[in-house]
């Protein structure tokens, strides 16, 4: 049993140690001899465990999409929400994470990967015909083609904060991205209840990992996706949905 737990502990050093020198490098500019220097075993120890480099991205890129952190919510558009926020708060505390997001988009290693966000991508159009489902997104709404413009805008959030070195703020900018996407795909009667403030992701985080369930308040989403598709009032364009949740 403790040889066993020791190759454990070795094998998920190793892979931090790839982690890491993916995220701050890229797959091409990173070397076996860097993660080696990184992880602090030797290469012995590290074949018999992986068997390449590539074979490393891959088991870097198993973290690309998850949902850990997030549960499930009544709401569903606020589920989509949550599945951005909570991920926005991890990817700077886990260099697992950035890692995997930076294999993700890396055009380069595409060949070897193909696309790991197309999993997100179907993830999140799960969730939106769900929400479609119980009336809380607008008529014209086509999951598909929205999951892939939400996870595409996210993606270049986050890239374009690693390449600043300023991961801090990519929270705060997701929760702008969506004030921005929202009024055009929620009714109106939903749209106010979502919460898109920063620190949400944080707040679903500590909620997860108290066992608590979904925040009472969202409770308040669900029972208004019904009056909101009969809603016939335009909502003003532009109207983010964090100004209406202030005002609600």
């Amino acid at each position: 049993m403790a040889r066993q737990e020791r190759a454990t502990r070795t094998r998920a050093a190793i892979l931090e140690a790839a982690a890491a020198v993916f995220a701050e490098r890229g797959y091409e500019a990173a070397t076996i001899a860097d993660i080696l220097a990184r992880a602090d075993v030797t290469k012995g120890a590290l074949y018999f465990h992986f068997s390449s480099k590539e074979d490393l991205a891959r088991g870097v890129l198993a973290y690309a999409v998850t949902t850990e952190g997030v549960p499930e919510q009544p709401s569903k558009l606020q589920e989509v929400v949550d599945v951005s926020m909570v991920l926005a708060h991890r990817l700077p505390r886990e260099a697992m994470l950035r890692a995997s997001a930076r294999l993700a988009a890396d055009q380069s290693s595409r060949e070897l990967f193909g696309a790991p966000y197309s999993e997100w991508t179907d993830l999140v159009a799960s969730l939106l015909s769900q929400a479609k489902a119980q009336g809380e997104l607008l008529p014209h709404v086509l999951p598909e083609e929205t999951a892939a413009i939400l996870v595409g805008a996210f993606t270049g959030l986050s890239l374009t904060s690693q390449e600043s070195a300023d991961l801090s703020c990519l929270e705060q900018q997701v929760g702008l991205m969506y004030d921005h996407m929202l009024p055009a795909i929620a009714v109106p009667g939903i749209l106010g209840r979502l919460d898109t403030r920063p620190g949400r992701g944080a707040r679903v985080t500590a909620q997860a990992a108290e066992g608590d369930g979904p925040d009472p308040a969202d409770d308040d989403v669900a029972d208004m996706a019904e009056e909101g598709a009969q809603a016939e009032e335009p909502l003003a364009s532009g109207t983010p949905a964090t100004t209406a949740a202030a005002g609600a």
